[in-house]
């Protein structure tokens, strides 16, 4: 099961599936939480220098922003008193030859494309990065397999395993105390050449104290420790000095190594960290205690380490990152702590996977999941006791008496199930909680996650490097003869100037710093028709609902949202009304935790409408996920009918209405197919030059909590008009966690015939594709099976006589990466501390050879923590763009996000991709909570998978269409 851990500075916040209103997405984390999920924000102030106060702009309203001005935390200053001085590697022309050296070079289809500069357009700043130096052992390294005998076959058995190996004679007598490196499984280094044959035997015991009623004898296993190859690090010097001859060399056996060798001292037995993932660690720690999450829960922050070659030098980047834990106690009363926490909270869910000591016999289990029944409803027959209940055979047996018998059993059985009540078990210390975060827990994340740039620069310099062992050389660092320094390293970067913003009647004048604008005094540049709208009060049992559809404060309210539609640029029909009706909500009931007779009710009302409206403003009773989920599946799937939806409380309350109304506004307009805004003709010239469309791809899996087998949900979306504004999407059910999309030559065939439909039969030249959600390791992979698909597209669009096969150019887009940037000068920051937006770096901590560079387009929200930029990395390119006609499209491009004002942090089409793909969630919420119709469960497997499969097919409408969304909504962006 994966933990859920947030890194610091990622574009975060509160998703509500695309429209929910009141939700945010903030500038930071990387965590998802729940159906739909949270990606984490940034929380936090900057406070350096002087307190100072700063006011944006005019102080008017903003769509999707927070208008008005706000108050600056200080000015920026420098992580310590060092002076910053650019990496010399970076600014002395060699890498200028090497790239114009690789451009001779011929690249195959399947090869990631060199990069064909560097850009220069921007104000040059100089920038710290969260990178340092490493020096590279002279090498080599000797490289082993491990075997394990009899097999160990799970990772809590194997650590204790190596933990005892390392206290044998044996060990000792080998000469590997101090020496080697190895990952607790099946591969060890050493910096010398092992004698061999060699094993190690181990007399194996429990850590803590066995069942006291079925004591053990030890176990002896034993460690097999065999030579596979030496690993010299003179190509990776090579390599790293960017010799054409090493462009190919696979550097990944070295760094792999070396990772190995960085963890051993943080993940060392004695040291009492704990290893989430493969490079992340977390140790108590008086300067950074444990934060209560409430709902049984705490967050730990640690530090991520991980080597990377850069141009002449080896560096290994360190970054802060949280995660939540289980709060050690009585697991009963923090499993009731949790269930209180939310509505809908699931036993299983927090319990599964979670090891316990019990305090009446004191051995240590592992929790598999929990029972159907409680202690005062199962009866077995015990020794000298017969039948009793649980109950009665803790009282009897134990003299326990039980203070929550009706809390259900929970199963620390193996094959055969062993139940127990969680108050007689004890939660143990250190343990990452794996399972779905609550909505409640997510928030509080958000807030211990995100701290000011320079206090997460002055802990990575600090706690992070002393922790890591970095600092002081520890072994086994000394002895393979690797260093970190510890300054980090500066890099230069540029602000690129924001772009010229468009509405109907002209240019901006200008776009403030924060690269957010306000809508006061203009109109959108494309006004939809608004006509045939209804609205649909939800009540809920909240105090801040509307009276009903006659309520004249209602009806005030709507007429003022039409007139900011009509005084936006839309045309407003104003001689009918919008239909209003209501639905009164059944009451929450636990049997029915995805509230589907509230969705039933919300259907019967809807359906009654005597005229079909085109929209649907739903006016919210509170932010319940279930329903909203609900309502979009219900609206999308199966009715066909756009929405958007609101808060009551937010939309009646006076204070930033006609600011709340532009946000509307803006996603009234664009799901009727109209423009928001547009860019400058300067902006547009490149893309204008031919016909072009701008792709975006992304897919989305199930997370922890899931019914076993739900599947991916795949998204594309294709630009179809000439102001890049509208991206109808596509979407399709996939293989469960496959990240290539498997149909995606039929998703690309029907966006480009959506093209050519909105432009006259015209297909486009040029086809530029940014695809989300892909990891290094996965870069050739979609060259060698999503390209292909894209082409087969383009071929089956052609004739024999007219074959169609325009220029693509495939560019990735990372977010999910821990390279941060820390100004050294009030120039290159904001308000905050944090870079300017528009700050872009493509030299120093880019690939040496290849065509990439990190953008930061956005402003975080204020009194967030660091930005996190996005990596863009070319891994195909036939249209030839250079480096600064890329980054300056790609920063140009994430200006056009329709439901705002302003930039955003992933460029555009990438972001409408990702928000289809949420969406998606949206109707197989029911899966994704864990809840099957057919009783599948997420401990299910084996053949039931295909009963999964099929129900998700039946939630998806698949035999009326493989989109999931047809009829009107298709051609639409409904998933804004």
């Amino acid at each position: 099961m994966a933990v859920v851990v947030v890194e610091e500075g990622e574009r975060g916040g509160y998703r509500g599936g695309g429209d929910r209103a009141g939700g945010f997405r903030g500038a930071g984390g990387d965590f998802r939480g729940g159906q739909g999920g949270f990606r984490g924000g940034e929380r936090g102030f900057f406070r350096g220098g002087e307190r100072g106060f700063f006011r944006g702009g005019e102080r008017g309203f903003r769509g999707g922003d927070r208008g008005g001005g706000f108050g600056g935390r200080g000015r920026a200053r420098e992580l310590g008193d060092r002076p910053a001085d650019i990496d010399a590697r970076t600014v002395d022309n060699s890498q200028d030859a090497l790239v114009a050296s690789l451009q001779s070079l011929r690249v195959r289809d399947d090869d990631l494309p060199s990069r064909p500069g560097f850009g220069t357009i921007g104000r040059p700043v100089k920038l710290r990065t969260n990178f340092f130096p490493v020096t590279v052992p002279k090498g080599p390294v000797y490289e082993y397999d491990v075997s394990i005998n009899p097999p160990a076959d799970n990772k809590r058995l194997r650590r204790r395993i190596y933990h005892l190996a390392e206290q044998t004679d044996e060990w000792a007598q080998a000469g590997l105390t101090g020496k080697v490196a190895h990952d607790r499984c099946a591969r060890l280094y050493a910096s010398f050449r092992l004698p061999q044959p060699l094993e190690i035997k181990v007399s194996y015991t429990e850590e803590g104290t066995e069942d006291a009623e079925n004591k053990r004898e030890p176990k002896e296993y034993k460690l097999a420790i065999r030579f596979i190859q030496p690993l010299e690090t003179k190509s990776l010097s090579r390599f790293l000095e960017g010799h054409p001859q090493y462009r190919d060399y696979d550097v990944m056996p070295v760094i792999n190594a070396l990772n190995i060798i960085l963890a051993m001292y943080p993940n060392r037995a004695a040291g009492g960290g704990v290893m989430v993932g493969r490079n992340k660690f977390f140790h108590p720690s008086p300067q950074a205690p444990p934060v209560p999450l409430g709902g049984g829960l705490e967050a730990w922050r640690g530090f991520f380490s991980s080597v990377r070659p850069v141009w002449k030098q080896l560096m290994v980047n360190v970054n802060v990152c949280t995660t939540a834990f289980y709060r050690p106690g009585n697991l009963a009363e923090r499993l009731i702590e949790f269930l209180n926490a939310s509505y809908g909270a699931r036993s299983a869910t927090f319990v599964r996977g979670v090891r316990v000591r019990t305090i009446h016999l004191g051995y240590r289990k592992t929790v598999k999941t929990v029972a159907k029944v409680n202690a005062r409803q199962h009866r077995f027959v015990a020794e000298g006791l017969g039948e009793v209940t649980v109950e009665e055979y803790f009282a009897k047996k134990y003299k326990i008496a039980l203070k929550y018998p009706d809390l259900p059993l929970i199963d620390v059985g193996g094959q055969k199930k062993n139940y127990l009540p969680a108050e007689v078990c004890v939660i143990l210390d250190g343990q990452p909680y794996r399972g779905k975060l609550l909505d409640e827990h997510t928030s509080e994340m958000i807030t211990v996650a995100c701290q000011p740039p320079n206090i997460n620069g002055q802990m990575i310099t600090g706690r992070g490097l002393h922790e890591l062992g970095f600092a002081q050389t520890s072994a086994p660092m000394d002895a393979f003869g690797v260093k970190i320094g510890t300054d980090m390293a500066v890099v230069p970067g540029r602000i690129l100037p924001p772009p010229i913003v468009r509405y109907q009647g002209g240019d901006l004048p200008s776009i403030e710093d924060r690269a957010a604008w306000n809508l006061r005094g203009v109109r959108f540049s494309v006004g939809a028709r608004l006509e045939k709208w209804a609205v649909l009060l939800l009540g809920d049992g909240n105090r801040n609902e509307f009276a009903g559809p006659s309520d004249p404060e209602l009806l005030r309210t709507l007429d003022g949202f039409a007139d900011m539609c009509a005084g936006s640029g839309m045309v407003v029909d104003r001689r009918a009304r919008p239909t209003v009706v209501a639905a009164q909500l059944p009451p929450k009931r636990p049997e029915d935790a995805l509230r589907k007779a509230a969705i039933q009710r919300i259907r019967e009302v809807l359906t009654g409408i005597p005229a079909k409206p085109k929209i649907v403003l739903v006016v919210l009773s509170n932010g319940d996920r279930h329903v909203y989920s609900g309502l979009k599946h219900l609206c999308d799937v199966f009715l066909d009918v756009a929405t958007v939806c609101v808060h009551a409380g937010k939309l009646r309350k006076e204070k930033g209405q006609v600011q709340y109304f532009a946000n509307v506004a803006l996603k009234f307009n664009i799901k009727l197919g109209g423009v928001n805004h547009e860019l400058g003709e300067r902006n547009m010239a490149w893309l204008r030059r031919e016909p072009t469309m701008l792709v975006g791809m992304d897919v989305t899996h199930p997370g922890s909590g899931t019914v076993r087998g739900t599947p991916s949900i795949a998204a594309v979306v294709g630009s179809v008009d000439k102001y890049m504004a509208q991206y109808p999407a596509s979407l399709r059910l996939q293989e469960s966690k496959k990240e290539m999309i498997s149909d995606l030559h039929s998703m690309m065939e029907e966006r480009l015939v959506a093209y050519r439909d909105k432009n006259k039969g015209v297909l486009p030249s040029r086809v530029l594709v940014y695809r989300d959600g892909v990891s290094e390791g996965q870069f050739k992979t979609v060259l060698n099976e999503e390209m292909p698909e894209i082409k087969k597209a383009f071929a089956r669009l052609g004739t024999a006589q007219r074959p169609y096969s325009p220029k693509l150019t495939i560019v990735i887009c990372g977010k999910r990466h821990h390279t941060r940037f820390f100004p050294t000068d009030t120039g290159g920051a904001d308000e905050e501390g944090r870079p300017k937006p528009g700050t872009v770096v493509d030299r120093g901590v880019t690939a040496v050879y290849e065509y990439d560079f990190f953008l930061q387009a956005h402003k975080g929200l204020q009194g967030t923590g660091s930005s996190r930029p996005t990596h863009y990395y070319v891994v195909h390119d036939e249209i030839g763009i250079g480096a600064d006609a890329l980054q300056t499209l790609t920063h140009d491009i994430s200006y056009t996000f329709a439901r705002a004002t302003k930039a955003v942090s992933l460029v555009s089409p990438a972001y409408y991709a990702d928000l289809a793909c949420e969406r998606g969630r949206c109707y197989l919420i029911s899966l994704l909570q864990g809840i099957s119709d057919s009783g599948v469960t997420s401990g299910s497997g084996g053949s039931e998978r295909e009963e999964i499969k099929r129900e998700a097919r039946r939630l998806w409408r698949f035999d009326k269409s493989p989109n999931a969304v047809g009829g009107s909504l298709k051609d639409t962006m409904f998933y804004l």
